[in-house]
């Protein structure tokens, strides 16, 4: 569940990140795309410690739970990306104004 709690709540700030560039707050901008990275730094600790008990000969069953968390995280961490792509755009774009 750490996967899907984090990843949810690095999704959400990224997007808050972006609403903020887009009426010009940057510094709030900056702060959420913070927050989205220490959500994703948590969401990396729970899968690595799955990863360790997986390498360690603690074999878990694969449930549709774990595909989906997996799921989520990556999408989370995609989003992430994208909004710091596009704060640096409204960055640039009120630099030019």
């Amino acid at each position: 569940m750490g996967l899907i709690v984090n990843g949810g709540n690095a999704k959400s700030s990224a997007m808050e990140a972006i609403m903020a560039a887009k009426t010009g707050d940057f510094a709030g901008a900056d702060a959420k795309l913070k927050e989205a990275d220490v959500a994703l730094s948590e969401a990396h600790n729970s899968q690595t410690g799955m990863l360790t008990k997986e390498a360690s000969g603690d074999h878990v069953k694969v449930t549709l739970l774990m595909v989906h968390s997996q799921d989520h995280l990556m999408n989370a961490i995609t989003f992430r990306d994208l909004a710091g792509e596009i704060v640096d755009l409204y960055k640039k774009l009120a630099n030019k104004a």
